[in-house]
Protein backbone atom coordinates (compact mmCIF):
# COMPACT_ATOMS: atom_id res chain seq x y z
CA UNK A 1 0.00 0.00 0.00
CA UNK A 2 0.94 3.66 -1.07
CA UNK A 3 3.12 5.37 2.07
CA UNK A 4 0.47 8.58 2.30
CA UNK A 5 -2.56 5.86 1.55
CA UNK A 6 -1.50 3.71 4.96
CA UNK A 7 -0.69 7.10 6.89
CA UNK A 8 -4.07 8.90 6.23
CA UNK A 9 -6.24 6.11 6.64
CA UNK A 10 -5.09 4.75 9.59
CA UNK A 11 -6.00 8.04 11.07
CA UNK A 12 -9.57 8.53 10.00
CA UNK A 13 -11.20 4.93 10.63
CA UNK A 14 -8.77 5.04 13.79
CA UNK A 15 -10.35 8.56 15.45
CA UNK A 16 -13.59 6.98 14.09
CA UNK A 17 -14.35 4.40 16.10
CA UNK A 18 -12.41 5.60 19.21
CA UNK A 19 -14.53 5.12 22.51
CA UNK A 20 -14.12 5.52 26.17
CA UNK A 21 -14.15 2.72 28.43
CA UNK A 22 -14.12 4.15 31.69
CA UNK A 23 -17.87 4.31 32.38
CA UNK A 24 -17.55 0.31 32.53
CA UNK A 25 -14.11 0.02 34.41
CA UNK A 26 -16.61 0.57 37.88
CA UNK A 27 -18.32 -2.28 36.94
CA UNK A 28 -14.92 -4.54 36.72
CA UNK A 29 -13.11 -3.34 40.09
CA UNK A 30 -13.80 -6.16 42.40
CA UNK A 31 -13.07 -8.77 39.97
CA UNK A 32 -9.69 -6.73 38.73
CA UNK A 33 -8.99 -6.80 42.79
CA UNK A 34 -9.04 -10.31 42.25
CA UNK A 35 -7.60 -11.42 39.59
CA UNK A 36 -4.87 -10.12 37.68
CA UNK A 37 -6.40 -8.98 34.53
CA UNK A 38 -4.87 -6.86 31.71
CA UNK A 39 -6.91 -3.99 30.42
CA UNK A 40 -7.35 -3.46 26.59
CA UNK A 41 -8.67 -0.67 24.61
CA UNK A 42 -11.91 -0.77 23.00
CA UNK A 43 -13.21 1.05 20.19
CA UNK A 44 -16.70 -0.66 19.17
CA UNK A 45 -18.08 -2.40 22.28
CA UNK A 46 -20.46 -5.07 22.37
CA UNK A 47 -21.70 -7.17 25.17
CA UNK A 48 -18.53 -7.38 27.68
CA UNK A 49 -17.11 -10.87 29.26
CA UNK A 50 -14.89 -11.43 31.41
CA UNK A 51 -13.02 -14.81 31.46
CA UNK A 52 -10.36 -15.64 33.71
CA UNK A 53 -8.60 -19.33 34.26
CA UNK A 54 -7.85 -19.75 37.84
CA UNK A 55 -5.71 -22.73 37.15
CA UNK A 56 -3.63 -21.90 33.74
CA UNK A 57 -3.17 -18.06 35.07
CA UNK A 58 -5.31 -17.09 31.90
CA UNK A 59 -5.95 -13.38 32.22
CA UNK A 60 -7.77 -11.94 29.56
CA UNK A 61 -10.82 -9.17 28.38
CA UNK A 62 -13.04 -10.91 26.21
CA UNK A 63 -15.87 -9.29 24.19
CA UNK A 64 -18.45 -10.94 22.35
CA UNK A 65 -22.14 -10.20 20.54
CA UNK A 66 -24.68 -12.51 18.72
CA UNK A 67 -23.77 -12.12 15.32
CA UNK A 68 -20.43 -13.53 15.51
CA UNK A 69 -17.72 -16.23 17.61
CA UNK A 70 -16.03 -14.32 20.48
CA UNK A 71 -13.08 -12.22 19.55
CA UNK A 72 -10.63 -10.61 22.07
CA UNK A 73 -8.12 -8.37 21.89
CA UNK A 74 -5.19 -9.87 24.40
CA UNK A 75 -4.43 -12.36 26.47
CA UNK A 76 -2.00 -13.53 29.23
CA UNK A 77 -1.57 -17.07 30.19
CA UNK A 78 0.93 -18.50 33.10
CA UNK A 79 0.73 -22.23 32.25
CA UNK A 80 1.79 -24.92 29.67
CA UNK A 81 0.95 -23.20 26.24
CA UNK A 82 1.82 -25.11 23.09
CA UNK A 83 1.99 -22.72 19.84
CA UNK A 84 1.23 -24.93 16.54
CA UNK A 85 3.56 -22.94 14.43
CA UNK A 86 1.41 -22.40 10.75
CA UNK A 87 -1.68 -23.82 12.05
CA UNK A 88 -2.51 -20.46 13.72
CA UNK A 89 -3.49 -22.36 16.94
CA UNK A 90 -2.39 -21.43 21.02
CA UNK A 91 -3.29 -24.10 23.10
CA UNK A 92 -2.92 -23.93 26.89
CA UNK A 93 -4.20 -26.88 28.87
CA UNK A 94 -5.76 -26.98 32.41
CA UNK A 95 -7.85 -28.95 34.67
CA UNK A 96 -9.79 -26.18 36.32
CA UNK A 97 -13.12 -26.56 35.35
CA UNK A 98 -14.62 -23.76 37.56
CA UNK A 99 -15.10 -20.26 35.50
CA UNK A 100 -14.02 -21.81 32.23
CA UNK A 101 -15.97 -24.84 31.94
CA UNK A 102 -14.45 -27.46 28.96
CA UNK A 103 -12.44 -26.97 26.04
CA UNK A 104 -12.88 -23.17 25.19
CA UNK A 105 -11.78 -21.40 21.69
CA UNK A 106 -11.27 -17.33 21.31
CA UNK A 107 -9.91 -15.66 18.55
CA UNK A 108 -7.65 -12.36 18.13
CA UNK A 109 -5.60 -10.90 15.63
CA UNK A 110 -2.36 -10.03 17.92
CA UNK A 111 -2.30 -5.96 16.83
CA UNK A 112 -2.90 -3.03 18.85
CA UNK A 113 -4.71 -1.06 16.30
CA UNK A 114 -8.35 -2.18 17.07
CA UNK A 115 -11.14 -1.04 15.52
CA UNK A 116 -9.72 -0.49 12.45
CA UNK A 117 -10.94 -2.76 9.96
CA UNK A 118 -8.64 -1.50 7.27
CA UNK A 119 -5.47 -2.20 9.55
CA UNK A 120 -6.98 -5.81 10.75
CA UNK A 121 -7.89 -6.83 7.40
CA UNK A 122 -4.33 -7.81 6.77
CA UNK A 123 -3.47 -9.30 10.29
CA UNK A 124 -3.98 -12.78 11.01
CA UNK A 125 -6.42 -14.48 12.87
CA UNK A 126 -5.14 -16.87 15.92
CA UNK A 127 -7.27 -19.15 17.92
CA UNK A 128 -6.24 -19.61 21.50
CA UNK A 129 -7.73 -23.05 22.74
CA UNK A 130 -7.93 -23.72 26.13
CA UNK A 131 -7.52 -27.81 26.86
CA UNK A 132 -8.86 -29.64 30.13
CA UNK A 133 -7.99 -32.88 28.61
CA UNK A 134 -3.75 -32.91 28.17
CA UNK A 135 -4.52 -36.15 25.85
CA UNK A 136 -5.64 -33.79 23.56
CA UNK A 137 -3.24 -31.28 23.31
CA UNK A 138 -0.27 -31.91 20.33
CA UNK A 139 2.75 -33.08 21.94
CA UNK A 140 5.70 -30.89 22.44
CA UNK A 141 8.80 -30.45 19.44
CA UNK A 142 10.06 -27.90 20.80
CA UNK A 143 10.61 -26.55 24.64
CA UNK A 144 11.52 -23.44 25.94
CA UNK A 145 12.55 -22.13 28.96
CA UNK A 146 11.62 -18.54 28.69
CA UNK A 147 7.84 -17.12 27.30
CA UNK A 148 6.84 -16.30 24.42
CA UNK A 149 5.35 -13.13 22.88
CA UNK A 150 2.98 -13.39 20.11
CA UNK A 151 2.74 -10.23 17.74
CA UNK A 152 2.12 -9.13 13.92
CA UNK A 153 3.87 -7.57 11.63
CA UNK A 154 0.60 -6.93 9.66
CA UNK A 155 -1.64 -3.85 9.23
CA UNK A 156 -0.40 -0.33 8.69
CA UNK A 157 3.19 -1.50 8.92
CA UNK A 158 5.57 -0.69 7.05
CA UNK A 159 5.06 2.83 7.45
CA UNK A 160 7.14 4.85 10.03
CA UNK A 161 4.83 6.15 12.20
CA UNK A 162 2.68 3.08 12.59
CA UNK A 163 5.72 1.18 12.44
CA UNK A 164 6.30 3.09 15.73
CA UNK A 165 2.28 3.61 17.32
CA UNK A 166 1.24 0.46 16.83
CA UNK A 167 4.06 -2.25 17.25
CA UNK A 168 7.31 -0.87 18.27
CA UNK A 169 5.73 1.42 21.48
CA UNK A 170 3.30 -1.53 22.54
CA UNK A 171 5.88 -4.58 21.77
CA UNK A 172 7.81 -2.19 24.50
CA UNK A 173 5.36 -2.06 27.10
CA UNK A 174 4.69 -5.51 26.89
CA UNK A 175 7.57 -7.08 26.33
CA UNK A 176 10.37 -4.93 28.17
CA UNK A 177 9.78 -6.74 31.68
CA UNK A 178 11.48 -9.55 30.96
CA UNK A 179 14.41 -8.07 30.20
CA UNK A 180 15.41 -9.62 26.77
CA UNK A 181 14.53 -12.98 28.78
CA UNK A 182 11.50 -13.77 25.96
CA UNK A 183 10.76 -15.35 22.88
CA UNK A 184 8.94 -13.52 19.58
CA UNK A 185 6.49 -15.51 17.60
CA UNK A 186 5.37 -13.41 15.08
CA UNK A 187 3.06 -14.04 12.05
CA UNK A 188 2.40 -11.98 8.96
CA UNK A 189 6.33 -11.36 8.59
CA UNK A 190 7.52 -9.32 6.46
CA UNK A 191 11.12 -9.61 6.15
CA UNK A 192 12.16 -6.02 5.19
CA UNK A 193 10.17 -4.74 8.31
CA UNK A 194 12.35 -7.00 10.70
CA UNK A 195 15.70 -5.79 9.28
CA UNK A 196 14.69 -2.29 9.38
CA UNK A 197 14.14 -2.61 13.42
CA UNK A 198 16.32 -5.05 14.12
CA UNK A 199 18.70 -3.15 17.04
CA UNK A 200 15.02 -2.29 18.99
CA UNK A 201 14.11 -6.48 18.18
CA UNK A 202 17.62 -7.88 19.25
CA UNK A 203 17.43 -5.05 22.32
CA UNK A 204 14.07 -6.62 23.66
CA UNK A 205 15.11 -9.91 23.01
CA UNK A 206 17.97 -11.75 23.30
CA UNK A 207 16.33 -14.88 20.85
CA UNK A 208 15.56 -15.22 17.12
CA UNK A 209 12.44 -14.67 16.01
CA UNK A 210 10.59 -17.40 14.80
CA UNK A 211 7.75 -16.68 11.84
CA UNK A 212 4.88 -18.14 12.81
CA UNK A 213 3.42 -18.88 9.59
CA UNK A 214 6.06 -21.47 8.32
CA UNK A 215 7.31 -23.12 11.28
CA UNK A 216 5.79 -26.64 11.60
CA UNK A 217 6.78 -27.72 15.09
CA UNK A 218 4.79 -27.61 18.23
CA UNK A 219 6.71 -25.06 20.52
CA UNK A 220 5.94 -25.32 24.45
CA UNK A 221 6.97 -22.54 27.02
CA UNK A 222 5.82 -22.33 30.39
CA UNK A 223 3.58 -18.57 30.04
CA UNK A 224 3.34 -15.99 27.49
CA UNK A 225 1.40 -13.09 25.83
CA UNK A 226 -0.60 -13.30 22.78
CA UNK A 227 -1.33 -9.63 21.58
CA UNK A 228 0.22 -6.54 22.46
CA UNK A 229 -0.18 -3.80 25.23
CA UNK A 230 -2.38 -1.22 23.55
CA UNK A 231 -1.34 2.49 24.82
CA UNK A 232 -4.59 3.99 23.72
CA UNK A 233 -3.43 7.04 22.33
CA UNK A 234 -0.57 7.57 19.56
CA UNK A 235 3.40 7.58 20.80
CA UNK A 236 2.30 7.44 24.30
CA UNK A 237 2.42 5.36 27.13
CA UNK A 238 0.20 5.81 30.36
CA UNK A 239 2.33 4.45 33.26
CA UNK A 240 -0.64 3.79 35.28
CA UNK A 241 -1.66 1.75 32.47
CA UNK A 242 1.43 -0.13 31.08
CA UNK A 243 3.23 -3.04 32.31
CA UNK A 244 5.73 -2.05 34.96
CA UNK A 245 4.64 1.42 35.15
CA UNK A 246 6.53 1.83 31.62
CA UNK A 247 6.14 5.84 30.17
CA UNK A 248 7.48 7.16 26.88
CA UNK A 249 10.84 8.55 28.38
CA UNK A 250 11.62 4.73 29.21
CA UNK A 251 10.83 3.76 25.93
CA UNK A 252 13.32 6.83 24.70
CA UNK A 253 16.16 6.09 26.94
CA UNK A 254 15.52 2.40 25.66
CA UNK A 255 16.10 3.85 22.20
CA UNK A 256 19.17 5.74 23.24
CA UNK A 257 20.57 2.89 24.76
CA UNK A 258 19.86 0.10 21.51
CA UNK A 259 21.61 2.83 19.29
CA UNK A 260 23.81 3.92 21.48
CA UNK A 261 22.63 7.85 21.20
CA UNK A 262 25.25 9.92 22.33
CA UNK A 263 23.46 13.35 23.34
CA UNK A 264 21.11 13.00 26.21
CA UNK A 265 20.35 16.67 26.42
CA UNK A 266 19.56 19.39 24.07
CA UNK A 267 21.97 22.78 23.91
CA UNK A 268 21.33 25.20 26.30
CA UNK A 269 22.48 28.65 25.33
CA UNK A 270 23.68 30.80 27.77
CA UNK A 271 25.73 33.32 26.07
CA UNK A 272 27.01 34.08 22.54
CA UNK A 273 30.13 32.05 23.03
CA UNK A 274 28.27 29.09 23.15
CA UNK A 275 28.20 26.66 20.11
CA UNK A 276 25.86 26.85 17.58
CA UNK A 277 21.84 24.62 18.40
CA UNK A 278 22.09 21.77 15.39
CA UNK A 279 18.48 22.41 13.34
CA UNK A 280 17.10 19.23 11.62
CA UNK A 281 15.01 19.74 8.58
CA UNK A 282 13.10 16.80 7.64
CA UNK A 283 13.36 17.00 4.32
CA UNK A 284 10.17 15.62 2.24
CA UNK A 285 10.27 14.64 -1.88
CA UNK A 286 6.91 13.63 -3.01
CA UNK A 287 4.26 15.23 -1.46
CA UNK A 288 3.89 17.92 1.52
CA UNK A 289 7.50 19.13 0.56
CA UNK A 290 9.44 22.21 1.40
CA UNK A 291 10.09 23.86 -2.20
CA UNK A 292 12.39 27.09 -1.25
CA UNK A 293 14.37 24.51 1.56
CA UNK A 294 17.79 27.03 0.12
CA UNK A 295 16.21 30.36 1.62
CA UNK A 296 14.82 28.18 4.67
CA UNK A 297 18.47 27.15 5.24
CA UNK A 298 19.60 31.03 4.84
CA UNK A 299 17.59 32.01 6.97
CA UNK A 300 17.87 29.89 9.60
CA UNK A 301 22.08 30.39 9.13
CA UNK A 302 21.66 33.97 9.32
CA UNK A 303 19.90 33.15 13.10
CA UNK A 304 22.76 31.54 14.35
CA UNK A 305 21.63 27.63 13.61
CA UNK A 306 24.09 24.84 12.29
CA UNK A 307 21.15 23.42 9.81
CA UNK A 308 21.12 19.99 8.72
CA UNK A 309 19.01 18.77 6.13
CA UNK A 310 17.81 15.29 5.48
CA UNK A 311 15.46 12.71 4.17
CA UNK A 312 14.24 9.81 6.45
CA UNK A 313 14.54 6.49 4.47
CA UNK A 314 17.89 7.80 2.26
CA UNK A 315 19.58 6.14 4.76
CA UNK A 316 19.30 3.36 7.54
CA UNK A 317 17.67 3.65 10.44
CA UNK A 318 20.47 3.48 12.97
CA UNK A 319 22.28 6.33 10.43
CA UNK A 320 19.42 8.69 10.56
CA UNK A 321 19.03 8.10 14.35
CA UNK A 322 22.25 9.18 15.10
CA UNK A 323 21.58 12.67 12.55
CA UNK A 324 18.33 13.44 14.85
CA UNK A 325 20.12 12.64 17.89
CA UNK A 326 22.23 15.18 17.38
CA UNK A 327 20.55 17.94 16.23
CA UNK A 328 18.39 20.66 19.42
CA UNK A 329 15.52 21.25 16.76
CA UNK A 330 13.63 18.88 14.25
CA UNK A 331 11.63 21.16 11.68
CA UNK A 332 9.29 19.69 8.82
CA UNK A 333 5.87 19.05 7.62
CA UNK A 334 2.90 17.16 9.23
CA UNK A 335 3.82 13.16 8.10
CA UNK A 336 5.25 10.38 9.27
CA UNK A 337 8.88 11.59 9.05
CA UNK A 338 8.64 13.82 12.02
CA UNK A 339 8.06 10.00 14.05
CA UNK A 340 11.92 9.89 14.08
CA UNK A 341 11.26 12.65 17.31
CA UNK A 342 11.53 9.50 19.49
CA UNK A 343 15.69 10.50 19.20
CA UNK A 344 15.87 14.01 19.71
CA UNK A 345 17.97 14.94 22.78
CA UNK A 346 15.79 15.57 26.35
CA UNK A 347 14.76 19.09 25.73
CA UNK A 348 15.01 19.48 22.19
CA UNK A 349 12.53 21.29 20.06
CA UNK A 350 9.98 20.01 17.58
CA UNK A 351 8.69 22.14 14.97
CA UNK A 352 5.85 21.50 13.12
CA UNK A 353 4.62 23.12 9.95
CA UNK A 354 0.88 22.45 9.35
CA UNK A 355 -0.16 22.30 5.69
CA UNK A 356 -3.04 24.00 4.62
CA UNK A 357 -6.78 22.40 4.91
CA UNK A 358 -7.95 22.60 8.54
CA UNK A 359 -5.38 20.34 9.83
CA UNK A 360 -3.90 21.73 13.17
CA UNK A 361 -5.83 19.23 15.21
CA UNK A 362 -4.63 16.12 13.99
CA UNK A 363 -1.04 17.69 13.92
CA UNK A 364 -1.45 18.07 17.16
CA UNK A 365 -3.05 14.94 18.14
CA UNK A 366 -0.23 13.11 16.70
CA UNK A 367 3.08 14.70 16.99
CA UNK A 368 2.12 18.04 19.83
CA UNK A 369 0.66 15.96 22.30
CA UNK A 370 3.47 12.94 22.36
CA UNK A 371 6.25 15.44 22.27
CA UNK A 372 5.40 16.55 25.35
CA UNK A 373 5.03 13.54 27.23
CA UNK A 374 8.59 12.27 25.49
CA UNK A 375 9.94 15.63 27.78
CA UNK A 376 10.34 17.45 24.23
CA UNK A 377 9.10 21.33 23.49
CA UNK A 378 7.01 21.96 20.60
CA UNK A 379 6.02 24.66 18.54
CA UNK A 380 3.43 24.89 15.55
CA UNK A 381 3.50 27.01 12.47
CA UNK A 382 0.34 26.95 10.58
CA UNK A 383 0.64 28.02 7.13
CA UNK A 384 -1.17 30.42 5.00
CA UNK A 385 -2.99 29.91 1.79
CA UNK A 386 -0.06 31.97 0.04
CA UNK A 387 2.16 29.13 1.34
CA UNK A 388 1.07 26.38 0.15
CA UNK A 389 1.26 25.20 -3.62
CA UNK A 390 -2.61 24.62 -3.54
CA UNK A 391 -2.78 28.03 -4.44
CA UNK A 392 -1.78 27.38 -7.81
CA UNK A 393 -3.77 24.56 -8.63
CA UNK A 394 -7.54 26.19 -7.26
CA UNK A 395 -8.92 29.69 -7.81
CA UNK A 396 -8.96 31.88 -4.53
CA UNK A 397 -12.43 31.35 -4.40
CA UNK A 398 -12.59 27.81 -4.49
CA UNK A 399 -14.34 25.94 -1.40
CA UNK A 400 -10.78 24.54 -0.44
CA UNK A 401 -9.64 28.11 0.55
CA UNK A 402 -13.03 29.64 1.26
CA UNK A 403 -14.64 26.71 3.13
CA UNK A 404 -12.18 23.81 4.31
CA UNK A 405 -14.48 22.14 6.39
CA UNK A 406 -16.91 21.62 3.43
CA UNK A 407 -13.74 19.45 1.79
CA UNK A 408 -13.58 17.48 5.31
CA UNK A 409 -17.25 16.83 5.22
CA UNK A 410 -16.81 14.83 1.96
CA UNK A 411 -15.06 12.07 3.53
CA UNK A 412 -11.65 11.44 4.71
CA UNK A 413 -10.59 10.34 0.72
CA UNK A 414 -11.08 13.80 -0.84
CA UNK A 415 -9.42 15.86 1.79
CA UNK A 416 -6.57 13.67 1.61
CA UNK A 417 -6.00 13.85 -1.97
CA UNK A 418 -5.87 17.39 -1.78
CA UNK A 419 -4.72 18.64 1.52
CA UNK A 420 -2.33 15.81 1.65
CA UNK A 421 -1.43 14.66 -1.50
CA UNK A 422 -1.38 17.14 -3.70
CA UNK A 423 0.28 20.04 -1.43
CA UNK A 424 3.83 21.37 -0.88
CA UNK A 425 4.44 24.03 1.30
CA UNK A 426 6.58 27.17 0.21
CA UNK A 427 7.21 28.57 3.72
CA UNK A 428 7.62 32.71 4.24
CA UNK A 429 11.06 32.92 5.58
CA UNK A 430 10.52 36.38 7.35
CA UNK A 431 7.12 35.34 8.86
CA UNK A 432 8.59 31.50 9.56
CA UNK A 433 11.92 33.80 11.18
CA UNK A 434 9.58 34.31 14.55
CA UNK A 435 9.17 30.56 15.51
CA UNK A 436 12.88 30.00 14.33
CA UNK A 437 13.59 33.20 17.11
CA UNK A 438 11.21 31.00 19.84
CA UNK A 439 12.80 28.24 19.64
CA UNK A 440 16.08 29.80 20.02
CA UNK A 441 14.82 31.47 23.13
CA UNK A 442 13.75 28.41 24.68
CA UNK A 443 16.93 26.91 24.06
CA UNK A 444 18.26 29.86 26.36
CA UNK A 445 16.11 28.59 29.46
Amino acid sequence: MEYNTIFAKSFSRYEQKKFGFTAFLGSLIILLSIFTVFKPSFHRLPILNLRVSMHAGLAMLMFEDSSSPPQQDFCDIDGDIRIHGNSSTIYFTSSQVGMLAGNETWRLRPYARKGDNTAMGSVSELSVRRITDYQVAPSCTLNHSVPVIVFSTGGYSGNHFHDFADILVPLFATSRQYDGEVQFFVTNVKSFWLHKYKVILEALSRYKIIDMDKENEVHCFPSGIVGLFQTHTELKIDPSKSPKGYSMADFRQFLRSSYSLKKNKAIKIRDSRDRKPRLLIVSRKRTRSFTNEGEIVKMAKSLGFTVVVAEPGMTGLSEFAQIVNSCDVMMGVHGAGLTNLVFLPTNAILIQIVPWGRLEWISTQYFGGPAGGMNLKYLEYTIKKEESTLIQQYPIQHAVFKDPLSIHKQGWEAMKSIYLDKQNVKLDVNRFKGTLLKALKLLHH
